[in-house]
């Protein structure tokens, strides 16, 4: 149990929280870690890919500054969609004909690193791991098996099931010398039911699979100390302290459109610090919702985040997009440790809101960045100000946008005076650095 109190608003009771999980619960070494800034080729290409695509992709994000390529679904088996092979984790020789290594090894020489997909907790029931064991299920005998997402739940309880996947996962990791991994799990326990358990416990089954999750990233970890694992459940479905040891960067939710981002990472900051949750920005019009909106306000949206990086394909970009991606990237390079460790402020009260506002400051005190999302812009409107938070009141802030010098008293009673903006949904950030 986490428990926390507050006499001073939800803010400071979510900064407990923050520095709870970020100090005691996630694993030390990645305390202060830099996050590698990546490109996940999912919205880009779904299942139809192969290896010239992923290389020039790559090639394209490293152009860029990105750190890492991510490979998302559809490299294994006989994988072209979401119905087959989950549980066949052998490379798709049609895709990748010189394997995962060979990838790994195109884009280390576009100076990136390789990082991977994989849904190890379930099995398709079409594939050779579901013919050969399909007792390693779970599933309740003499019942029609519950299939969401056409697969099925691999009983976790079991010593050969966590032995089978360490097994196969070690191979991967051995292998390429990856060291990153996007662990999904995309359906929830139905039948809970264990074939490796008597009768009289199956009452057990569900508290026993997740030890078994445990056990089996306890071994992982331990083999691999530098394994930095994304933990994923249909978006941000388990962001539990056991799995935040483990996992200490959750992808919080598989909606990317900005302006649906406001409402989902300003519940999530209540008490997930920014070091956990990850956001991407991805393409215009979203490809969930059909919303457009400008490349800077996703961009300030997805840096509310820790975690952060892209879900595009780069070679459809113009050059004027591409250009301030690479902007993008040098400025969240720079400010990375204030973005995923400094304190967090919510400047607005409701996620409804026509404006949304947050920032971060700095232990220091002498450095905050905040952020401002108009989703509602109108013509002619009032002048709007935003009180800053976290500052020290006798000192003298400059900010990045007029550079005019106010007192941190006078920033977090009077404002910071926003310049009038317009477009689509857009945002503003502006940087505060104590003179």
């Amino acid at each position: 149990v986490l428990l926390s109190f507050s006499d001073n608003g939800f803010s400071a009771l979510s900064r407990s929280f923050h520095r709870a999980i970020r100090e005691r619960i996630c694993d030390p070494k990645w305390m202060r870690r830099p996050r590698p800034i990546l490109i996940n080729n999912w919205e880009a290409t779904y299942f139809d890919f192969n290896e010239s695509s992923l290389s020039a992709i790559a090639r394209e994000a490293a152009a860029l500054g990105v750190e890492l390529f991510v490979l998302d679904d559809g490299w294994f088996g006989e994988r072209n969609g979401d119905t087959s092979s989950l549980g066949d984790w052998y490379v798709n020789r049609e895709k990748l004909p010189n394997g995962l290594e060979g990838l790994s090894e195109r884009t280390k020489a576009f100076g990136l690193k390789l990082g991977l997909w994989l849904e190890p907790e379930m099995v398709s029931p079409d594939s050779e791991l579901n013919r050969t064991h399909p007792e390693w299920c779970l599933s309740v005998p003499g019942r029609t098996a519950t299939l969401s997402r056409a697969q099925r739940v691999l009983d976790m309880t079991r010593e050969d099931v966590r032995d089978y996947l360490f097994e196969v996962i070690c191979a991967i990791l051995d292998s390429t010398g990856i060291r990153y991994i996007k662990w999904d799990m995309n359906r929830h326990l139905c039948e809970k039911y264990s074939a490796a358990l008597p009768p009289e416990r199956q009452g057990e089954a569900a508290h026993r699979y997740v030890l078994g999750i445990y056990a089996l990233l306890e071994r992982l970890t331990t083999r691999y100390p530098e394994l930095l694992i994304e933990s994923c459940s249909g978006g941000g479905g388990r962001f539990d302290a056991g799995m935040l040891y483990y996992t200490p960067q959750i992808w919080c939710s598989d909606n990317t459109d900005p302006i649906a981002r406001l409402e989902i990472q300003y519940g999530t900051s209540f008490c997930y610090p920014q070091s956990c949750i990850s956001a991407h920005v991805s393409a215009s019009p979203n490809h969930q919702t059909g919303r457009e909106t400008a490349l800077h306000t996703r961009f300030c949206v997805a840096t509310a985040a820790g975690g952060f990086g892209y879900e595009l394909d780069p070679a459809k970009l113009g050059a004027d997009e591409k250009e301030e991606i690479s902007r993008q990237i040098k400025t969240y390079q720079q400010y990375r440790d204030l973005f995923c460790n400094g304190d967090f402020y919510r400047l607005t009260e409701t996620d409804t809101a026509s404006h949304n506002a947050w920032m971060v400051v700095s232990p220091d005190r002498k450095m905050a960045i905040m952020t401002y999302v108009e989703t509602e812009p109108t013509a002619n409107g009032p002048e709007r100000s935003v009180r800053l938070n976290g500052l020290v009141p006798e000192l003298r802030y400059k900010n990045s946008i007029n550079s005019l010098c106010l007192s941190g008293r006078a920033l977090m009673s009077a404002g910071f005076v926003l310049p009038q903006l317009s477009g689509n949904s857009p945002a503003i950030q502006v940087i505060f650095q104590t003179v």
